[in-house]
């Protein structure tokens, strides 16, 4: 497979972080829109919670506004990336295997598709590293508070040593903010992906990102 060309800040949004809000769907556009606006151009949509169709209408309408402007990677469903009409997947340990996930997307004729796998140890890394994906995620670098059980944190070292065996394009991820992101660079990240650092000011944090990781 060729090595595709990642960006090196990859935000995520999550609902879990909106669906408090009098109109969660609306909020979630709104804040797509300040990403994009600030120079965001790769975009993950990430629901853990409300039913698919639910997943699918929010983000058709993040294709909506990204269309042209940004990548749209869905998180877990590759069935409602088609549906949407998004730029690829990214799927975890526990979810549909990458091969089956590519399988589905040949079969749809959209083989273009992304794949992106989540890892958290140096054994899985290494797994990874020899399945049909486009970049493999590795995290949590920090603690964090995004996810309820998340897997033990590796730290920078944790990073420089996974990139030592890997070929895949790595996406840190984990307790990623401005004030840290770039070390994650430095120690062999090829992007740094972040969510709860972008949610007070989101385009002022884009930019401050974008500033930082040059």
């Amino acid at each position: 497979m060729a090595i595709v060309a990642i960006p090196g800040f990859y935000p995520i949004i999550d609902f879990s972080c909106f669906a408090a809000q009098s109109d969660p769907t609306s909020a979630v556009l709104t804040f797509a829109s300040e990403l994009l606006k600030a120079g965001a151009t790769l975009i993950q949509y990430r629901d853990k919670q409300s039913p698919p169709q639910k997943v699918l209408s929010v983000a058709r309408e993040l294709r909506r506004v990204t269309r042209n402007r940004a990548k749209l990677i869905i998180n877990d469903y590759p069935d409602l990336c088609l549906a949407s009409e998004a730029d690829g997947v990214h799927v975890g340990q526990d979810d549909l295997s990458p091969a089956a996930v590519r399988g589905i997307f040949h079969a749809a004729k959209k083989g273009e598709l992304w794949v992106g796998y989540s890892t958290h140890n140096l054994e899985q890394a290494r797994e990874a590293d020899r399945m049909p994906i486009d970049y493999l995620a590795l995290g949590p670098v920090f603690t964090t508070s995004s996810k309820v059980n998340p897997d033990p944190v590796i730290g920078l070292d944790g990073v420089r040593r996974i990139k030592q065996f890997t070929t895949k394009p790595l996406v840190a991820i984990g307790g990623i903010t401005r004030g840290n992101c770039r070390q994650v660079r430095e120690a062999g990240a090829s992007s740094v992906s972040v969510i709860s650092d972008l949610l007070e000011s989101p385009a002022k944090a884009v930019e401050d990102f974008l500033r930082i990781l040059g």
